[in-house]
C-alpha cells in the first residue's frame, strides 16, 4: 500500500491545505488616529527595522555601510523646531463703507416753502457735533453731517480710520435712522445695501467672535434691506437669525448670573417677536400673524401694548383686550388707552369718548390722548370741538406727524379752501424752532 504522505508518480494528488494560525483583525485607524503612533514608538515601522536597514533608510543609497569596527555614524534625527508665535489678527478694513458714491444727496423739494426758507438749520455752525443736532431735532442736518465725516478727505477734517468699526457703524446708524425720521426711508433702503449680509463671518471679531455691528443697526438693517430688495420675506428670516443670537446671549447671561444683561436680552428677544408679527402683517399674511402672536408669551408693559395694537390691526378686538386686562391689577394709563381704542374699533364712540375725556383729566398734556379725543369728537358729530382741540395742541408747541395729519384732515372737512389753512399751519410749525422730536416736516405731513 502506498504511503499517502509520499508523492505518487502517477498523476497529481490533492495536498491538504496547511492550517495557519489566525489572529484577531486589527482595528482600522480613522483620520483622527493618524498621529497616535510616533516614530520613537516600538509600534512604528521604523522601530521594527534592523539597525542596518534603519541606517540605510536614513542615509539613502551610497557607499557600503561600515563594518563593526567602524564608529557609529551620527544620527540624522533632529529635535522639532519650536512653533512660531501666533500673530495678532489683522484689523478688519471697512473702507468700502467710506466711499462717497455710497450715499445720496438729500433734496429739500419735499419740504413746504416755510421750512425751505426758514433759518432754523442755517443757524447751526458747520462744526456742530452730531449729538447736539440729534438732541435739538435737526435730523436732516445730522444725516448730512454723518455722511461728511464718513467720506471726509479734506486736510482740515482728517479722514476716519477704516479699521475703527465702532465709530463707522455709529455714524452709519445715525445716517440711516435720521433718513427714516425725515421721511426718506427709500433712500435709506438703497444705502443700506452696502452692508450686504451682516451674518457673514467678516463682521465678527476674530478674537472674541462678538459681532462688530451694534444691535440697533442690525435690527434697523433688517427692515431697510427688505424694502431695498423688494422682498419682505427676507425680513422674517433675518429676524429669526437675530432671535437665535439673542437667545444665545440670554443663555450666556443666565449662566454668568448677569441680571442686567439677562433682562436686556430678554426684552430684545420679545421685541423681535413683535417685529416678526409686524412683518407678517406687512406681507398681508394676516393668518400667519395671528398664529405667531398667539404663540408669544404674555408680556407686560410696552410689549403688551404693542401686542394689543397688532391685534387691533388684525381686527381681533377681544384678543387686544386680553393683552391688557388683568383682574388682579388696577387699570393704568396704557390699559385705558387700549380699552378706548377697542371701543372705537367696535364703533362705540360715545363710550370711547368718555374714556378719552377721563384720560385727558389725568394727563392733559399727553398729545396722543388729545389727538384721539379729537378724532372721537369728529365721529360723534362735534367736529368743531375736535378742530379747536387739535389747534390748541399746535399752539402749545406740539407738532407730531399724527397731529398735523389729523388737523389738516379737519380743514379739508370744514372748508373748500383748506390749502390756505394748511400753508398757515406749515408757517406756524416752521416758526416753532427746534424740538427734540424733530423740527422738519414734509409736504405729506400737511397733505400738500
Amino acid at each position: 500500500m502506498d504511503n499517502p504522505s509520499e508523492p505518487s508518480a502517477k498523476g497529481h494528488t490533492r495536498n491538504r491545505s496547511a492550517v495557519k494560525a489566525t489572529r484577531p483583525r486589527s482595528s482600522t485607524k480613522g483620520p483622527l488616529d493618524a498621529d497616535e503612533v510616533s516614530l520613537n514608538s516600538p509600534l512604528s515601522p521604523q522601530a521594527q527595522l534592523s539597525p542596518q536597514a534603519s541606517q540605510r533608510n536614513s542615509l539613502g543609497p551610497g557607499p557600503k555601510s561600515p563594518g563593526p569596527s567602524s564608529p557609529m555614524p551620527r544620527s540624522t534625527t533632529h529635535s522639532p523646531a519650536p512653533a512660531p508665535p501666533k500673530r495678532a489678527p489683522k484689523p478688519k478694513d471697512f473702507s468700502f463703507l467710506l466711499r462717497p458714491e455710497n450715499y445720496h444727496p438729500l433734496t429739500a423739494l419735499n419740504l413746504p416753502p416755510a421750512f425751505r426758507t426758514s433759518t432754523g438749520p442755517e443757524q447751526l455752525s458747520p462744526d456742530t457735533p452730531i449729538t447736539d443736532l440729534l438732541s435739538r431735532g435737526y435730523f436732516r442736518a445730522a444725516a448730512i453731517s454723518a455722511t461728511q465725516i464718513l467720506t471726509s478727505t479734506s486736510p482740515s477734517a482728517p479722514s476716519i480710520d477704516p479699521t475703527d468699526s465702532a465709530r463707522i457703524f455709529s455714524l452709519l446708524y445715525t445716517r440711516l435712522a435720521c433718513l427714516t425720521l425725515i421721511d426718506a426711508t427709500p433712500i435709506a433702503a438703497q444705502e443700506v445695501k452696502i452692508l450686504e449680509d451682516l451674518n457673514s463671518p467678516f463682521y465678527l471679531d476674530d478674537t472674541t467672535k462678538e459681532h462688530l455691528v451694534p444691535w440697533d443697526l442690525r435690527v434697523l438693517n433688517v427692515r431697510l434691506q427688505a424694502i431695498g430688495f423688494g422682498d419682505p420675506r427676507r425680513s422674517i428670516m433675518a429676524y429669526y437669525d437675530l432671535a437665535r443670537d439673542a437667545r444665545s446671549q440670554l443663555e450666556s447671561s443666565i449662566s454668568r448670573h448677569d441680571n442686567s444683561a439677562r433682562e436686556l436680552w430678554k426684552d430684545r428677544l420679545a421685541e423681535l417677536g413683535i417685529k416678526v408679527a409686524g412683518a407678517l402683517v406687512e406681507m398681508d399674511d394676516l393668518a400667519g400673524a395671528r398664529v405667531h402672536l398667539a404663540s408669544l408669551g404674555a408680556e407686560k408693559g410696552r410689549m403688551s401694548m404693542a401686542r394689543a395694537l397688532l391685534w387691533l390691526h388684525l381686527g381681533d378686538v377681544d384678543a387686544a383686550r386680553e393683552c391688557v386686562v388683568d383682574e388682579d391689577e388696577e387699570e393704568g394709563v396704557k390699559e385705558k388707552v387700549v380699552l378706548a381704542l377697542c371701543d372705537m374699533a367696535d364703533g362705540e364712540y360715545e363710550r370711547a369718548l368718555d374714556r378719552w375725556l377721563d384720560l385727558r383729566d389725568e394727563s392733559s398734556d399727553d398729545e396722543m390722548v388729545g389727538v384721539n379725543t379729537a378724532v372721537c369728537l369728529l365721529y360723534v358729530g362735534r367736529m368743531q370741538e375736535g378742530r379747536e382741540l387739535l389747534e390748541g395742541l399746535v399752539d402749545a408747541g406740539r407738532s407730531s406727524r399724527t397731529l398735523l395729519f389729523n388737523l389738516t384732515t379737519m380743514y379739508e372737512l370744514c372748508t373748500d379752501k383748506a390749502r390756505n389753512l394748511k400753508m398757515k399751519l406749515a408757517d406756524k410749525v416752521a416758526a416753532m424752532g427746534e424740538t427734540p422730536n424733530g423740527w422738519e416736516r414734509t409736504n405729506a405731513d400737511f397733505k400738500l
